[in-house]
């Protein structure tokens, strides 16, 4: 049997942690240029991304591994709707839809859940923690870069239910640590949770091209030429 799943996803994600931050839109974002229709897209695919996984976490919520890192002040899917009204008005859900990759994510999502719930740990492992690390000082570039106040337009970032977010996240590590599963599953957890950070990684490669034709090609050559040694603290997950 397995314990220590925390520290087993850190360093088994730190590779793929990497690549998510050097994503021509990750760069960007990072040296503060947005676009906000990008950016727009990028959060409605996240609003379809968190309801699957949202609604797949709670359906399990009685399963043995689940049940112990099942954090419901966690869940973004009300924040994310702030944020398509926002930037799409009242009627956002005649206007968005889901990327290919994002759909590529959501029915990787139901086939766990179908199958083999505990590896949406994986999955929740790498969004939650990221939104709690690096997502904040997403939210603070998107915030300065799009003239934003307050979190208007970036209500995914705010956990009102989560004033602390480093004595939440040292509790959600510390449930991860202390769950008991067998050594195959717990490198599978990991492994799905590389698939996380591939599915982001590959949403976000698919903006890259109305990010070019935003900012113009020179300028995103000269914006993403360099490579990041990697943060393990910011993009998807910590």
């Amino acid at each position: 049997m397995s314990s220590n799943l925390a520290i087993k996803l850190r360093s088994g994600t730190q590779q793929a942690h990497t690549s998510a931050e050097n994503v021509g839109f990750m760069k960007c974002f990072l040296q503060g240029v947005v676009d906000r229709d990008c950016f727009a897209k990028f959060l409605s695919n996240l609003y379809y991304i968190y309801s699957e996984l949202e609604a797949a976490l709670e359906s399990h919520v009685e399963h043995p591994v689940i049940s112990a890192v099942y954090f419901p002040e966690l869940n973004r899917q009300s924040s994310l709707e702030k944020d398509m009204v926002f930037y799409y008005g009242d009627n956002w859900r005649e206007q968005v839809t889901p990327s290919f990759a994002a759909q590529k994510y959501i029915d990787r999502i139901r086939e766990i859940s179908a199958s083999e719930p505990a590896l949406l740990l994986g999955h929740a492992y790498t969004r939650y923690m990221g939104d709690l690390s690096g997502g904040q000082m997403l939210q603070k570039v998107a915030q300065s870069a799009l003239n934003l106040s307050g979190y208007e337009g970036t209500s995914f970032y705010n956990f009102e239910q989560i004033p602390d977010k480093k004595a939440f996240k040292d509790k959600y590590r510390q449930a991860l640590n202390a769950l008991t599963v067998d050594d195959i599953t717990a490198e599978r957890i990991v492994a799905e949770a590389n698939n996380a950070f591939g599915f982001n990684l590959q949403m976000a490669q698919e903006l890259e091209g109305s990010l070019i034709k935003a900012l113009g090609q020179v300028l995103f050559n000269s914006l993403t030429r360099s490579q990041n040694s990697g943060s393990t603290e910011i993009a998807a997950a910590n």
